[in-house]
């Protein structure tokens, strides 16, 4: 087997994305595991205007702590390096080099792990840089990103798979003329009460509950102001709300996490749940929010780790993935939620309870990408086609003359 420990290793984590933060706590855990396994790991954090920064000074959480100007001022005192895009291409390599005019250093990252949330980053968008420049990274490929970050996709996917989900419905911004026009026409289709939500973003942000027409129109509006696309679901009654984590294993098989059950006092799980309240139940620092194992049947439990292979199958996803089901208590129906390729904090204080380390995560997801990255490379892509040498078209003959 490969030694990647030879292989120096960039987390990327920050973006431009609303999760901005959460990725920020999210790459900082990955580097500091990282680097305790003896992995060469570099910090790649991109800020919220967009700017890359590459240095060793952004490996600790501590970094980010303070004000935004605080934090402003200190990356300002940093080397900055750029991204050689011609070299990075060349070499099948992140390289970035000092903005220097003599005797620029270089770093050169091996594999890329992303540490993202949310739009530019989970979304196929840094998957898509990648595949580009033939780079080796961890975790989903571009279409598996996108279709999963996008929950209208998603959901719809879900349904020709013959995969439960909630009844619902999608509004595109630039489609909608008359936002109390298309509210009533969702409520022709669809009962109270509803859940709006913007189609591509996570942790809860831009969610709102509506239990008429009124608090509908301002849901749809809330949730415009994140997304030019919105989900619109039916409530599930009696609810539990349960997750269960997905890895893939270098030999393809998959392993599940125990099922989760996340406990909230408000209408849905919202943020404050999943970050702030005593430390972040998504954090795995809230076990009064959590329930591991959750606490149903065992005929539940055992659909839900088969669905969630199915659905991981299905979005022909690879590395790892997160599936949340909502389950009705009283009915006993089941329905899947949505798909997170990047779960926050990789999901670790799920997979510890499960008796799988977050080394032994990490590990799998690196051997994993690279078994993908060698895959890729044994397709043959490289046809070259003789049209312009061969073609002899009036077209062509017309084109050369201008």
């Amino acid at each position: 087997m490969e030694n990647l420990k030879n292989k120096t290793i960039g987390v990327i984590f920050g973006g431009q994305s609303p999760e901005h933060e959460v990725s920020i706590i999210t790459g900082e855990l990955v580097l500091s595991e990282l680097k305790k396994q003896g992995y060469k790991v570099v910090p790649i954090y991109i800020a919220r205007n967009g700017q890359w920064i590459v240095s060793n000074k952004l490996d600790k959480l501590k970094f980010f702590k303070g004000s935004n100007l605080e934090i402003k001022n200190k990356l300002k005192k940093i080397q900055n390096y750029l991204l050689d895009i011609n070299k990075s291409a060349k070499f099948g390599k992140l390289v970035f080099k000092q903005n220097k005019k003599f005797i620029a250093k270089e770093i050169i990252i091996d594999i890329v792990l992303p540490a993202f949330h949310g739009q530019f980053g989970e979304d196929g968008t840094i998957q898509g840089l990648l595949e580009f420049l033939d780079i080796p990274y961890v975790g989903n490929n571009v279409v598996a990103s996108a279709m999963t970050m996008d929950k209208a996709v998603s959901l719809n996917l879900c349904y020709s798979q013959n995969i439960s989900t909630v009844n619902f419905k999608v509004l595109k911004k630039s489609l909608v003329k008359n936002i109390e026009n298309s509210c009533e026409k969702i409520t022709k289709k669809l009962n109270y009460p509803l859940f709006v939500k913007p189609a591509r973003l996570g942790s809860s942000i831009g969610i709102s509950k509506a239990n008429n027409k009124d608090e509908l129109k301002q849901a749809v509006e809330v949730a415009f102001s994140y997304d030019l696309k919105i989900v619109i679901e039916e409530a599930v009654n009696n609810l539990s709300d349960l997750t269960c984590a997905v890895l893939e294993k270098k030999d393809g098989d998959l392993q599940t996490s125990l099922v989760q059950e996340s406990i909230f006092d408000g209408d849905f799980f919202n943020y404050d749940d999943k970050y702030l309240e005593d430390g972040g139940a998504q954090l795995g620092k809230n076990d009064k929010k959590l329930v591991i194992p959750a606490k149903i049947d065992k005929e539940v439990e055992k659909k839900i780790k088969k669905l969630s292979k199915k659905v991981f199958r299905a979005f022909d996803c690879s590395g790892m993935a997160r599936v949340d089901f909502l389950y009705n208590n009283k009915s006993k129906k089941l329905y899947v939620g949505e798909i997170n390729t990047i779960p926050g904090t990789f999901y670790h204080h799920l997979w510890k309870a499960s008796g799988v380390s977050l080394q032994k995560v990490i590990d799998e997801l690196l051997r994993v990408a690279m078994k993908n990255y060698k895959n890729k490379n044994r397709v043959d892509n490289k046809l070259r086609m003789e049209i312009l040498t061969e073609a002899n078209s009036l077209k062509l003959q017309y084109n050369d003359k201008k």
